[in-house]
């Protein structure tokens, strides 16, 4: 039955995909040949030369979507997901379908170069606003109880329980929980909620075999993974839906990610979104902007500099060894702002306010952050990024790391300028905790926009700080 339903699902996704894509198709062709926004030279095409080729659009797509799991139950998914899926795999067909009709039909057909743009882009905008608008429909369905998939939870402590709340929270999944089993039999018939305790573990198989369950859910407690096999053996033989929840968030620091290792899933514990072409687009913007900063800001700091030499002696600039990426050290670059051999009495310690050892225009220049400005140097070196952690002195890290939770975590990204932390008022001789949870926090959700808003923040807000001293 379910899987005759789901086949019903397919089907009414299927005929969304291929009306989608044909109003797309004609809708590229009338913009071209018949708006002609851009005049056309060679002759307008009869519209029979396109339509023609649609069951080739609808085979090139349809597998497409197929292969990058289109067509797959998507319940729980985020919309997001699968706008990320179509887009992808509309993209892969464009290609090959520019690839092929280039090839076999272009002398017979005169494709338009700028129509088959314009369908790539009405055809992925359309399949998405097809699909979210059935989304939407199916899940609305469910949430007034029809197209309901029974799920039995096979244990009771907390991460079955998250489950079990996380389900009740999302009436639009369609997947009703029926009960949960235990491993101590002295919990049967009680309730973790509403929900009851049907059985126990090893009762899996007969729960299944009394019928209504469509979906089993193992959410043990890791210490009892070793019997995981045991009870899902039984299950082989019958037509339910088995899925796992491993007992793993105990050990992650940041956001677990999925992967892979030729075909053997590994689950990572420290995924981190700014890899691959996030960090290559990230690096682009350092190189741009801190080379234009540089460039910029270079009179300035000719003044600065000169400031500098007028009003104390010793060197301009200040090197300090700092930790940065995967924890290798390199030397960040500032204004000096300090008395020569500052540290010769007291050792390495925080700046405080109104500190005897800042000369009087160092305490001006660190009261507004400008000592940091030769630090873009450091960024367009690729030592440093514009956003990202403040990095910390190794003497210091040996300290903070004794003490405070995850705090290497911060390490796993390049350290920057300006940062979450800094721009929220943490920085200086502030909390340590408080810091590294802001770090923490934007290594989970970076994104280009994120470090956008950091640096405006940095500017309306971060240059000026009751902390900096």
């Amino acid at each position: 039955m379910l899987k005759e339903r789901h086949q019903i699902f397919v089907g009414l996704f299927v005929l969304a995909d291929c009306l989608a894509l044909g109003l797309a198709w004609l809708a590229s062709y009338m913009i071209r040949f018949e708006l002609q926004i851009v005049p056309v030279t060679k002759g307008v095409p009869p519209l029979a030369n396109y339509l023609i080729l649609l069951p080739v659009i609808f085979v090139t797509w349809g597998l497409a979507f197929r292969s990058a799991g289109l067509y797959a139950p998507m319940r729980s998914s985020r919309r997001s997901h699968e706008r990320r899926l179509v887009l992808r795999a509309s993209s892969l067909a464009m290609l090959v379908f520019t690839a092929v009709s280039f090839l076999g039909f272009e002398k017979a057909y005169s494709l338009s170069r700028m129509t088959l743009v314009l369908f790539w882009l009405f055809a992925t905008g359309a399949v998405i606003l097809a699909r979210s608008f059935l989304r939407g429909v199916l899940r609305e369905a469910r949430r007034q109880g029809r197209n309901l998939r029974h799920v039995l939870i096979v244990g009771d402590g907390e991460l079955a329980r998250s489950v079990n709340a996380r389900l009740l929270a999302h009436p639009e999944f369609g997947l009703k929980v029926r009960g949960f089993l235990t491993e101590d039999r002295s919990k049967v018939g009680a309730f973790v909620g509403t929900t009851p305790i049907l059985a126990t573990w090893n009762d899996v198989l007969d729960i299944v075999d009394e019928g209504g369950v469509d979906q089993v859910i193992f959410a043990l407690p890791f210490e009892a993974m070793p019997q995981l096999e045991g009870l899902v053996h039984p299950l082989e033989e019958t037509a339910v839906d088995v899925k796992v929840i491993p007992d793993i968030e105990r050990f992650v620091s940041l956001k677990s990610g999925i992967d892979e290792l030729d075909g053997l899933p590994i689950i990572g514990l420290r995924a981190i979104r700014l890899v691959g072409w996030n960090r290559v687009l990230k690096r682009g913007m350092d190189i741009a902007a801190s080379f234009l900063a540089l460039l910029v800001l270079f009179p300035f700091m000719v003044l600065l500099a000169i400031l500098i030499k007028l009003t104390s002696s010793g060197p301009i600039f200040f090197a300090q060894e700092r930790m940065g990426l995967d924890g290798r050290l390199f030397r960040v670059w500032k204004f000096r702002t300090m008395k020569l051999n500052a540290e010769a009495e007291t050792g390495p310690v925080w700046a405080k306010p109104n500190d005897p050892r800042s000369t009087l225009l160092g305490r001006g220049m660190r009261r507004l952050s400008i000592d940091e400005l030769p630090q873009f140097w450091n960024v367009l070196c690729g030592e440093m990024s514009l956003v990202g952690p403040r990095p910390e002195r190794p003497v210091f890290i040996r300290e903070f790391r004794q003490h405070v939770p995850r705090y290497m975590l911060r390490h796993m990204v390049q350290a920057g300028m300006t940062g979450w932390a800094q721009v929220h008022g943490w920085r200086g001789d502030t909390s340590i905790e408080r810091r590294i949870q802001y770090d923490l926090e934007y290594i989970q959700n970076w994104s280009m926009t994120l470090d956008l808003r950091i640096l405006m923040l940095t500017v309306i807000r971060g240059f000026v700080n009751r902390n900096a001293y």
